[in-house]
């Protein structure tokens, strides 16, 4: 049965890239093509009439998040996503495998499928090859993917191999699920970035009878040269005559790349997500509408776009809506971007068939990376340079070799979250270890204090909202997340840099940077920042439930590991149940931990580290016989007996005897 009929219409000289057809049950889609994410069966803030003026063919819905509202009852009862939505084109439906990867917690993925719990309802839900394809059955897509183990892309070997065979044989398990049905499957290509397994797993895949093929476990860690080399090497992997999809990728410069290795489809929410930040594709390169350089700019963001945006609006109009955070301006300029991301591809089509692509992708390259300030259109007069731009020159943004991006300070080299995906060691060390979602499901409890100390880059922060957002209507307890830091320009820096930070693709950041609080309208969570020195502001927040302690270490940021910082946490958590977590192992900082009166025990371990610190005041230690925490034991007693930093740097030679007496003398080293 022929589902998804592909016709080839040309392919470029000397490139890789290649011009066709889809003819799926909504109609005829040319490619290449871009799919604007609409993962609750709608594109966030514009309607469907919005998105055909804007080009838009074929959407993207997710399975995992209909299936759980509002279930597949609903499109069964109302006759599909279609007729749900007003959507006359085609949709493509994700199986739910990405989804269940970035769950920070609270998942389990074995051969029969992913056990996670709603967010909706708190339910144990199964997303089995065979659920995940019932549920796209019953959503009425058109293009159905088959059910995947996705994993960071800089995974280790054995990891990978484990991940792709069981992607190899879930898809054969989603292609018996699919039967006889008329909706088109594509199957995914795994392997991380190891060339030996993305071979192994194309010719796996692609000796399947699938209608057309993804190329998935992209865009989820890698660098940007790994990521070019595997879509070009899994691009000639696969059958010429069918199509190719290149899963969640990306900015524009991205999609001319993919393209010009082999690919036909692209997905991303980048265009919508970049818009609620003020930023702007136009032909003459990236314009972020929130500098204030447009103020009193009267032209149009594209002179030669047609949108809505760029017929009815001037730079000044949606520079003061991006200002004021109003939905109409990312609601423009969503429009605007889809447009551009749409009319991007188009031309690419005509160059391909016109056989000048090569040419174009050329010419292309520097404009699709060009920033604002490189345009001689909007360069504005020299200004007296804001103290603000001169702290941020302290830091600076470093590219790790696995891909993800950190702030570096420039003075001391001190990387945040060095040697890990932060967004990753932000979950796994702050908001797994301190046990977040169930505190913030208690019901009848005051608001969950969270300090976080060291606000850096917002890892830690923006994972404790995210997972507060997760919860949806399941917690049962506020959030009231106070960020301390002493120089904030490490937060703007890596803002201005956003798109290689994604946990900042949002409009929180921004806020609190501009107002010092930020509400959240999805949650019960509310976010303070405490800007300046944190032993000056530390009164001024309540008591905290816990602690994310985050700051620079002993090297750059001496003051925050002393003796007399901590005596001065531990009195702002008397009568507290309070629990504080660190990356920090050091001997010094522990001792001191424990001289101020903590429990102190070993924390979780994250990336090169293979132990980190809790420390618990002493209301939250009186509970350990009920709680999964260790603590420091006399064998570590004795070997900071003979350590030789076993001091915090502001206990001179004649306190040493009395800070010993105090460590010794700790209650929890008496615990039979």
């Amino acid at each position: 049965m022929l589902r998804l009929p592909f016709e080839l219409d040309g392919t470029a000289p000397g490139t890789r890239a290649r011009a066709g057809r889809l003819h799926t049950r909504h109609g005829e889609v040319e490619t290449p093509v871009f799919m604007p994410v609409g993962t609750h069966a709608t594109v966030k803030g514009l309607a469907v009439e919005a998105l055909r003026e804007a080009g838009s063919r074929i959407l993207l819905a997710n399975a995992y998040h209909l299936l759980l509202r509002p279930g597949p009852a609903v499109f069964e009862r109302v006759g599909g996503i279609h007729r749900f939505m007003n959507w006359s084109g085609a949709v493509l439906t994700d199986s739910g495998g990405f989804q269940v990867f970035s769950l920070p917690k609270d998942r389990v993925v074995t051969e029969d499928g992913a056990v996670f719990k709603s967010y909706v309802d708190g339910s144990r839900v199964v997303l089995s090859p065979e659920r995940s394809i019932a549920t796209q059955l019953s959503i009425g897509s058109d293009i159905m993917m088959a059910m995947d183990e996705c994993i960071p892309s800089t995974s280790d070997h054995a990891a990978a191999v484990a991940a792709m065979q069981r992607t190899h044989r879930w898809a054969a398990r989603s292609l018996e699920a699919r039967g006889e049905a008329a909706a088109a499957l594509f199957g995914i290509v795994q392997g991380a970035c190891f060339d030996d397994l993305r071979q192994e797993s194309a010719a796996v895949i692609a000796g399947m009878p699938f209608d057309g093929f993804a190329i998935g476990g992209l865009a989820v860690g890698e660098s940007k040269e790994e990521r070019e080399r595997c879509t070009a090497l899994t691009s000639d992997l696969l059958p010429p005559g069918l199509p190719r999809y290149l899963m969640g990728v990306g900015l524009p410069i991205d999609l001319l790349e993919a393209v010009d290795r082999g690919v036909d489809m692209f997905d991303c929410t980048i265009p919508s997500m970049l818009a609620r930040q003020g930023v702007a594709f136009t032909r003459v390169g990236r314009l972020d509408l929130f500098r204030g350089v447009y103020k009193l700019d009267d032209r149009p963001l594209d002179v030669a776009c047609p949108c809505p945006a760029c017929r009815g609006y001037t730079r000044a109009y949606l520079h003061h809506l991006t200002k004021t955070g109003e939905p109409l301006g990312w609601s423009l300029l969503s429009r605007h971007n889809l447009h551009f991301y749409h009319e991007l591809m188009a031309a690419m089509r005509r160059h391909i068939l016109a056989g000048t692509f090569a040419s174009f992708r050329d010419e292309q390259r520097s404009v699709l990376v060009r920033q604002d300030e490189e345009h001689p259109a909007v360069i504005s007069r020299p200004r007296r340079r804001r103290q603000g731009a001169q702290a941020m020159e302290r830091f600076e943004v470093r590219v790790a070799e696995r891909g993800f991006a950190c702030v570096a300070d420039r003075r001391s080299g001190e990387v945040m979250h060095a040697g890990l995906d932060p967004t990753m060691e932000a979950r796994a060390l702050y908001v797994e270890q301190s046990r977040l979602a169930d505190r913030l499901r208690e019901s009848d409890r005051p608001p969950l204090v969270v300090w976080d100390v060291g606000l850096g880059a917002a890892h830690n922060a923006m994972a404790a909202l995210a997972c507060c957002e997760g919860l949806a209507e399941e917690a049962g307890r506020p959030l009231h997340l106070v960020s301390f830091e002493n120089d904030a320009a490490g937060l703007r820096l890596a803002l201005r840099h956003a798109v290689r930070f994604p946990h900042l693709q949002c409009a929180a950041p921004n806020h609190l940077l501009r107002f010092g609080v930020w509400k959240s309208d999805r949650a019960a969570c509310e976010w303070t920042l405490l800007e300046g020195d944190f032993l000056d502001r530390l009164a001024e927040a309540p008591a905290p439930d816990c602690v994310f302690y985050d700051p620079f270490s002993a090297k750059t940021d001496a003051a925050l590991w002393t003796l007399g910082c901590f005596e001065r946490i531990f009195a702002a958590c008397a009568g507290a149940e309070t629990e504080l977590f660190t990356y920090s192992a050091s001997t010094a900082a522990r001792a001191a931990m424990l001289a101020a009166g903590f429990w102190v025990g070993p924390g979780a371990p994250t990336g090169s580290r293979p132990e980190t610190t809790l420390a618990l005041s002493p209301r939250a230690a009186s509970g350990l016989p009920g709680r999964d925490r260790t603590l420091l034991d006399l064998r570590w007693l004795d070997r900071w007996r003979r350590s030789h930093a076993g001091f915090p740097a502001d206990v001179p030679p004649d306190r040493r005897a009395d800070v010993a007496r105090r460590i010794e003398g700790h209650e929890q080293f008496s615990l039979g």
